[in-house]
């Protein structure tokens, strides 16, 4: 991924994100949401988190919630969407190369249509999970590879434009195939979340545990 990439899709998002209006909503995305509650609370790394939502949903259940994203606009919106729950979020702007956390000491990791460029998504995958503690919890949907021909059809449901931006089954088992898997498939469904995710989507829909490695 090259500089002039990162910073023309840097500053995509700040233009999305600059509007009054939340682009997402304000709600958590239901998946997420459905998700986190079945958990205990702890810390959880929210990256891509954009306007905040999701962080913002984590905190209200009484998680300890770090986000990341490469929008400074979106930080901005995120904080605000804080203050009006009256939680808060610590929210850094950057990108995930540029980024380093400790060792194991997150509890749990969001992927919420955390989509990276092609040839870093797998790599990303992996070096999150690095900062995940053993028996920790990923919890991910994203748009697959099947979401290209209904964006086509609809452009308002949003979702990449590159194929192999998107996800398939096998690439996350490869991911992350040191977890045990309580979910994972690949379906359609009906979004309604902002002005972006409006309409028919294909995604594919992960949780799963962090094995403790072998003595």
């Amino acid at each position: 991924m090259n500089k002039s990439w990162d910073e023309a899709y840097k500053n995509k998002w700040d233009n999305e994100y600059k509007v009054e209006d939340y682009v997402y909503g304000k709600g958590p995305n239901l998946f997420f949401e459905e998700w986190l509650r079945k958990f205990e609370a702890g810390s959880v790394l929210m990256p891509a988190d954009g306007e905040g939502r999701n962080g913002v949903f984590a905190a209200e259940a009484g998680w300890k919630v770090t986000a990341f994203d490469l929008s400074a606009e979106g930080k901005t919106k995120a904080l605000q969407l804080a203050k009006e729950k009256e939680v808060s979020i610590s929210y850094i702007v950057g990108d995930l190369e540029e980024l380093a956390f400790e060792k194991e000491s997150f509890d749990a990791i969001g992927l919420i249509y955390a989509h990276f460029s092609a040839e870093k998504k797998s790599s990303f995958h992996k070096k999150l999970s690095n900062y995940l503690k053993p028996g920790g919890v990923v919890i991910l949907e994203a748009f697959c590879k099947d979401h290209l021909a209904l964006t086509r059809l609809n452009p308002k449901v949003g979702g990449p434009k590159e194929l192999d931006m998107l996800f398939s089954k096998e690439e996350i088992l490869a991911d992350f195939e040191d977890y045990d898997l309580l979910i994972l498939g690949e379906q359609e469904i009906e979004l309604n979340e902002g002005i972006h995710h409006i309409g028919k989507g294909a995604v594919v829909r992960f949780v799963g545990v962090k094995r403790t490695p072998s003595e």
